[in-house]
């Protein structure tokens, strides 16, 4: 007798920036065999393409126009997503430290996030995706299979951002301080705030290693199989 196929999760992974959820979700994305659905990096795209149009960020009907007649994609590769904009490769230009701080902008107007909500549902509609972002458990998939909220030290984030941006002196102070300002807009915006679901786990990886956290999560997906 044929073994039944495993049915494919939807797992959704929260948590502030430099916590670590990009990480952890495209390892577990290529361990599993899933999709990672970068939120983070569609908000980006669209943030560039604001950029590149000169939009205001503070113009939400505009953005959202702007949205409509966008076409965003993530294609998965071994070494990540390669994000398209408009069939073009945007997956190094969308890291740039100016459309980081767009993106934070452009992701608080509540049209702006219901049209990328929709979006992102649409794509994970048949299952197998890892999505990480500040209210995928919350809002984008509420009846996820799996909801983690991964949290850190706020000391300890701002010190992994410059590791991984290779900052140091006035330029180190300078994104620590912006940062902060996120974790602020995130926390406090009116609509989708960053907080962990009610039913989700929460680990603060501040004293784990990244194969410690994984760890902990497969043994949630092992239990989750196991019915």
């Amino acid at each position: 007798m044929t073994a039944p196929t495993p049915r494919k999760l939807i797992i959704a992974i929260d948590g502030p920036a430099g916590a670590g959820k990009s990480t952890i979700a495209s390892r577990l994305a290529r361990k599993l065999g899933y999709v990672n659905l970068e939120s983070g990096a569609m908000y980006r795209a669209l943030a560039l393409k604001a950029v590149e149009w000169d939009t205001s960020f503070d113009d939400e009907p505009a953005l959202v126009k702007l949205a409509h007649d966008s076409r965003i994609e993530l294609q998965p590769t071994i070494g990540g997503n390669r994000v398209l904009l408009d069939g073009r490769d945007v997956s190094s230009r969308i890291r740039e430290r100016d459309v980081t701080e767009a993106a934070s902008r452009v992701s608080v107007h509540p049209k702006v996030r219901e049209w990328m909500v929709a979006h992102q549902r649409q794509m994970g509609l048949g299952g197998g995706v890892v999505m990480e972002g500040r209210d995928i458990g919350t809002k984008v998939f509420p009846d996820a299979d799996l909801k983690i909220f991964l949290d850190a030290d706020p000391v300890i984030r701002e010190q992994r951002r410059l590791q991984q941006q290779k900052l140091q002196g006035a330029s180190a102070a300078v994104v620590a301080a912006e940062l902060r300002e996120r974790d602020q807009r995130d926390r406090t915006r009116a609509n989708s705030p960053l907080v962990a679901a009610a039913d989700a786990l929460t680990l603060d990886s501040t004293s784990m290693t990244e194969d410690e956290v994984l760890e902990r999560i497969e043994a949630e997906i092992q239990r989750i199989a196991r019915g």
